[in-house]
């Protein structure tokens, strides 16, 4: 039976459709039954998408690429088309984004059930899943570009979906403008290299990089513009503040973006490889971002104290860690990571949303001594926690090394900032999980009532994912179950555990956040400082530009046009005394208009 296989184009539609539904909730056109239908219709949409694309998986598997093509617009030699490559990898990627989406939208079910808004949530997620799929199936970098639009038009609306709450639209306005400033580059590359290729499909993208090469600076200038958009996408440093200012929305819709849609973005960049390739320059540039990112976002992470921002955090240094693997030409890799990334980092967001929603603070100072309230909630953040990082027998365990066997022996910086990044990341973690877990019960956790079962189920169905993803990557054969270079990582998430465990774990955390001294955590907790930089930088160039403005508008502007309305009236009253109605004084005013103009052309020839 090759429905499934023949019909894969159909999966984003689902949740379009399921979307759409939901509206006739939103704006109350009914009424009688409540907002929860809309919930519910989108759930099974969903669950339909991942059925589709999982029975898919396994009737493409193996197979050769599929292309399909469709002309959107073809006039004066712009030939514009919709194409979809139907692979292993694309039909993969739907099965884990309509997985991971139909766990949130049940966990939202217990999170959001009292909420106000329930329909417009469930109409705004359908649409941002339809955009991620259709990004991960697009095969034009045109289109990819529109889908990333989307998906930031997506994270505005899902971040300001509280908008009665003055950091909600500062946190979206700040999230949408951010990313602005990566894609406005990006739209220049897309619009720069089609004169030269002739095309925005990918694959003949990656033949035209290979066999037509081009001027070296004109060939760096775009690939630069192809990277930005990714990098503000991917939260990478300097374009990294819009992550955890992005939190203010819905734990649920954060799930979402953080674990699926920002690697989604870095899945561009992979297609992108081939064109990048033509500049050098730019792939180190891209390593570098990517290395600086990795150690700074995980040293951030751990000066934070709020549960949402060290998250965030994690997200930009894992973000980075991919970049490397994208730099350094290991696209298989990058993209094993990304999947291994989403599921562990979507458990790791559940558990901390369960303790945020019964324990209301998401200070981790404010917070201790859970473990025996909360146990099954603890185990799932340490899963989440062991999942993403090099620890076995878990899947960053086995995908980890394959990027640091090559590094080893041809970078070896490269290895050391993946150990380093890898025990930062597990110290970071193991802190958080210390301050809430571990300890004496504080006043917000003398009381942690257990959470609804909607958002309990889903957090141990993906708890068990991340368990068993050794075993789904290897019966896919995409992974082998063999040691390589991951004793290495052993040791150091173990060194991260263990000096997290022996600093948080029985300390108080008024006493234990003291330990380093204040100016260096002052550095890390208002992130290196970067926003007071673009405050003296970036928004005092636009400051005085706007005030240049003003006054070339008021003064020369405004002053031109005033003094022309001004001759004119003056002109006008002067001239009302010649109008006399007597034909002699019309001629003579014509005799010496004739005169001025013979004076003038005299004195000039």
């Amino acid at each position: 039976m090759t429905f499934f296989s023949e019909t894969i184009w159909f999966i984003p539609c689902y949740t379009l459709i399921g979307g759409l539904i939901a509206l006739l909730w939103s704006p109350g056109i009914i009424r009688k039954t409540g907002s929860r239908p809309a919930g519910y219709i989108n759930i099974v949409m969903t669950s339909m998408a991942f059925i589709h694309s999982v029975i898919a998986l396994y009737q493409i598997w193996e197979k050769p690429a599929q292309e399909l093509r469709f002309t959107w617009l073809q006039v004066a030699g712009l030939n514009i088309s919709f194409d979809i490559q139907i692979s292993p990898v694309s039909v993969g990627a739907l099965a884990l984004i309509t997985g991971l989406n139909v766990l949130c939208q049940l966990y939202a079910v217990g999170y959001l059930e009292m909420d106000w808004g329930w329909a417009r949530f469930y109409a705004l997620v359908g649409f941002f899943e339809a955009g991620m799929c259709g990004l991960v199936l697009c095969n034009s970098l045109f289109f990819s570009y529109v889908y990333l639009e989307i998906l930031t038009l997506g994270t505005y609306l899902l971040v300001g979906f509280w908008f009665a709450q003055p950091l909600v639209v500062s946190g979206a306005r700040d999230a949408f403008w951010t990313k602005r400033v990566g894609d406005i580059l990006l739209l220049m590359g897309v619009i720069a290299i089609y004169p030269f290729s002739g095309t925005w499909n990918y694959n003949y993208l990656a033949f035209w990089a290979q066999n037509s090469p081009i001027d070296a600076t004109f060939s760096a200038l775009l690939c630069f513009a192809l990277i930005a958009g990714p990098v503000a996408k991917c939260a990478q440093i300097p374009l990294q503040l819009w992550l955890d200012e992005a939190m203010e929305g819905p734990l649920p819709a954060s799930i979402l973006r953080n674990a699926i849609v920002v690697p989604v973005a870095s899945y561009v960049l992979i297609q992108l490889q081939p064109v990048l390739e033509i500049s050098p320059i730019v792939s180190e540039v891209v390593v570098i971002i990517g290395a600086i990112t990795a150690i700074l976002s995980s040293l951030i992470s751990i000066a934070q104290v709020d549960l949402k921002r060290i998250l965030s955090y994690i997200v930009s240094a894992y973000m980075g860690l991919i970049f490397i693997a994208i730099g350094t030409d290991h696209d298989t890799t990058a993209l094993l990571l990304i999947a291994v990334y989403a599921v562990a980092m979507a458990l790791l967001y559940m558990s901390i949303g369960t303790v945020i929603i019964s324990n209301i603070s998401q200070d981790v100072t404010q917070l201790g001594g859970l473990w025996k309230r909360r146990p099954l909630t603890g185990i799932a953040f340490l899963v989440g926690t062991f999942g993403l990082v090099g620890f076995p027998p878990l899947g960053g365990f086995w995908i980890l090394p394959r990027l640091g066997d090559d590094l080893l022996s041809s970078q070896p910086w490269l290895f050391a900032v993946l150990l380093l990044v890898n025990a930062l990341t597990t110290f970071a973690l193991l802190r958080t999980f210390a301050l809430i877990f571990l300890g004496e019960a504080k006043q917000m956790t003398v009381r942690s009532p257990e959470v609804l079962w909607a958002m309990v189920l889903p957090m141990m169905i993906l708890m068990g994912v991340t368990l068993h993803m050794p075993l789904v990557l290897s019966q896919f054969k995409l992974i082998s179950l063999e040691l390589d270079l991951g004793i290495f990582y052993t040791v150091s998430t173990v060194i991260g555990a263990g000096l997290a465990m022996i600093i948080y774990a029985k300390k108080p955390a008024d006493k234990t956040i003291t330990i380093i001294p204040e100016f260096i955590r002052n550095f890390f907790t208002y992130d290196l400082y970067i926003q007071e930089l673009y405050k003296i930088t970036i928004v005092t160039i636009v400051n005085v530009t706007a005030k240049l403005a003003y006054w070339f508008d008021r003064t020369i502007v405004d002053g031109v046009v005033n003094l022309v309305g001004l001759s004119t009236i003056f002109g006008g009253q002067a001239l009302k005394y010649s109008t006399s109605g007597q034909s002699q004084l019309y001629i003579f005013s014509i005799l010496l208009g004739l005169i001025f103009i013979s004076i003038i052309f005299g004195l000039t020839l």
